[in-house]
């Protein structure tokens, strides 16, 4: 039977797919719109696979506090490019993903994606098909943490690539916002020194003696010097003894002690970190598509 344009523009509408997918899906399935997104879904999951093996390193960060402040939830979702990870859709997406782990606490990621989507559109890992095939990129949930304290939660995302949430006791919604901007900008590793591990501190230690004895120096002023640096290593590392970033003459120690505060925790996500990233020409794989078609 002859397929109409309005056919087919209403099941692209009704999927986001491409027209001559949805042309050649009806076609299969004699006009039937049913049967035709049944055929589309099939197919949909077979370019799921096939994208299944791309790299995705790019992406975004989401996050979803509770009204009260006192949850919150932090995610990263990845894509192929930052051409789609800055659309829309994809960040309506992550959005969703994050107010879902806030609303549900799920255990990991196979959890999440079992469970069913704010937006509606069936479960997260269905939703996600959906936008691999609709957008032709590789998607994945990388990573999630959920938080729940007695105190408040201050949050931070910086052009969707950095997110921060800070736990926080004392002080008040602007102080924990100013401390996940300074986590964001200058990247602290641990809350304070009780909280770095002792070989982190003793390999940092015996580099510091190397160099200090390459300099020529005393071993009682070698041991003086390296205290010194540790300690300044430390302060390095940990939020607690860097300069806060709107003020570099207060340290964030000094900070929190004078709004009578105190950081419990924080975590600190940015897109991509330790992953492999694609080096590719991207007019060659467009001319290669182009090619394919």
């Amino acid at each position: 039977m002859a397929i109409t344009a309005a056919q087919v523009k209403e099941l692209r509408e009704m999927t986001g797919l491409g027209m001559m997918e949805c042309k050649q899906a009806l076609t299969e399935a004699n006009g039937d719109q049913d049967a035709a997104i049944d055929i589309l879904r099939k197919k949909a999951g077979a370019k799921v696979d096939k994208k299944a093996s791309r790299i995705a390193a790019d992406g975004a960060i989401a996050i979803a506090v509770s009204e009260d402040g006192k949850n919150g939830a932090i995610v990263e979702v990845n894509s192929e490019t930052d051409f789609v990870a800055k659309g829309d859709e994809f960040l309506g997406f992550s959005a969703d993903i994050a107010k879902c782990i806030l609303d549900n606490n799920p255990g990991d990621i196979d959890a999440l994606l079992g469970m069913a989507s704010p937006s509606g559109s069936g479960t997260i890992a269905e939703t996600r098909e959906a936008l691999v095939s609709k957008l032709g990129e590789n998607m994945n949930i990388r990573r999630f943490e959920r938080f729940e304290t007695s105190g408040q939660i201050g949050s931070y995302v910086h052009g969707r690539k950095i997110g921060v949430i800070v736990v926080m006791e004392g002080g008040d919604e602007a102080l924990a916002k100013d401390i996940a901007m300074h986590v964001a900008a200058s990247k602290p590793q641990y809350v304070d020194n009780d909280e770095v591990p002792e070989d982190v501190i003793a390999k940092e230690k015996e580099i510091l003696v190397e160099q200090a004895k390459q300099e020529g120096k005393p071993a009682d002023i070698v041991e003086k010097m390296v205290v010194g640096r540790v300690n300044k290593f430390l302060n390095e590392i940990c939020l607690l003894g860097q300069p806060f970033v709107k003020d570099p003459d207060t340290t964030v120690e000094k900070l929190l002690k004078g709004a009578n505060a105190t950081v419990k925790h924080f975590v600190r996500f940015e897109v991509g970190e330790g992953m492999e990233k694609r080096d590719e020409d991207f007019a060659a794989e467009v001319m290669a598509q182009v090619k394919g078609a």
